[in-house]
């Protein structure tokens, strides 16, 4: 089971459910969790009442001989917001090392989105590596590659060519054996093709960008996990096309470290950095990414305050409860 990331930490999860079995789903379909066991694969469901969230891709498991019993806990989750109106997280993969951040250097590159993979990453707890695919299709990429440098200078990136086998090989060199790794990015970026690459064999379906735009077409359209023969395994996903990050003031702080350092040398203590006088922010951040930081910080406001609404509204009805109560009977 350690070739597929077992560890003394989930060890010590299992030792709640006597006479159960670990597994670790490897993909999920309507219901029926395809899992790895010591034994082999098997596909289970989950047991009538299910009482927590439902497991994902990457999440280990205590099943019995007919049913997954109970979710263990997860050391690492890579989540975003859900999309659409509702505020709720959705937890895209489990207990992942490293998450491979996929950009194409056609149309689909966009510094801004990589900002908030970024964010992603740092709220998971996984360690990111920025790739940059398409390298052929790319006049300078060399350029590319120093512009993220100067983005996330501490966060490693790698230019290869998809199609190149040999070019996806330095993805080896990220990874240790009993890690996982996931690959998160837009559709057509060319996450299957790399996933194909490193396999060396036709795993997942692809198809060519659209004509004109290079947009993508859902080719994957589930989570798998996968074994590699050098003994880390990879996590494909469907490519994402709305991405709010669910994350935390930390993790923003985090990946705009930039702006929080210069942000000490302003003026006011605090500063917001939109039109103070003496704010070092707007001297020294480069205006787009400025703006950035400010959309995702109104993004991440607004999910807190609706996230907790529900919270607050609940404990305004009781304390009211509490006034009518006591009104009624004082002396109690």
């Amino acid at each position: 089971m350690e070739s597929y990331g077992w560890s003394p930490f989930f060890s010590e999860s299992l030792r709640a459910y006597p006479g159960c079995r670990s597994a670790r789903v490897a993909s999920e379909t309507r219901g029926l969790y395809q899992l790895w066991t010591a034994t082999g694969p098997t596909t289970l469901t989950l047991k009538g009442a299910w009482p927590q969230d439902h497991p994902v891709t990457g999440d280990w498991v205590a099943i019995s001989d007919n049913r997954i019993e109970a979710l263990l806990p997860r050391r690492t989750k890579v989540s975003r917001k859900k999309a659409g109106r509702a505020v709720e997280e959705q937890v895209l993969a489990a207990n992942i090392d490293i998450i491979l951040l996929v950009t194409g250097l056609d149309h689909d590159y966009n510094l801004r989105r990589i900002e908030r993979y970024l964010l992603l990453a740092a709220e998971s707890r996984a360690d990111p590596v920025i790739v940059l695919n398409k390298a052929d299709l790319c006049d300078d990429p060399v350029s590319r590659l120093q512009e993220i440098d100067r983005l996330a200078p501490n966060v490693p990136a790698v230019l290869l060519s998809a199609i190149d086998p040999g070019s996806v090989a330095q993805l080896h060199r990220y990874i240790d054996p009993g890690q996982t790794a996931v690959l998160l990015g837009s559709s057509g970026v060319g996450k299957s093709t790399i996933v194909n690459a490193l396999l060396h064999r036709q795993a997942q379906p692809t198809q060519p960008v659209r004509e004109g735009d290079d947009r993508g077409r859902h080719t994957t359209t589930g989570r798998q996990l996968f074994l590699l023969p050098q003994g880390w395994l990879l996590l494909d996903t469907p490519g994402l096309r709305e991405l709010e990050p669910w994350a935390t003031p930390e993790s923003t702080d985090a990946v705009f470290a930039d702006i929080a350092e210069a942000a000490a040398n302003c003026h006011y203590r605090d500063c917001r950095h939109n039109a103070e006088p003496g704010c070092a922010v707007r001297d020294t951040i480069n205006p787009a990414r400025l703006a950035s930081y400010h959309k995702l910080q109104r993004e991440l406001q607004a999910q807190r305050r609706k996230h907790h609404l529900p919270a607050a509204l609940e404990e305004k009805r009781k304390w009211k409860a509490i006034h009518k109560a006591m009104r009624h009977n004082p002396k109690r």
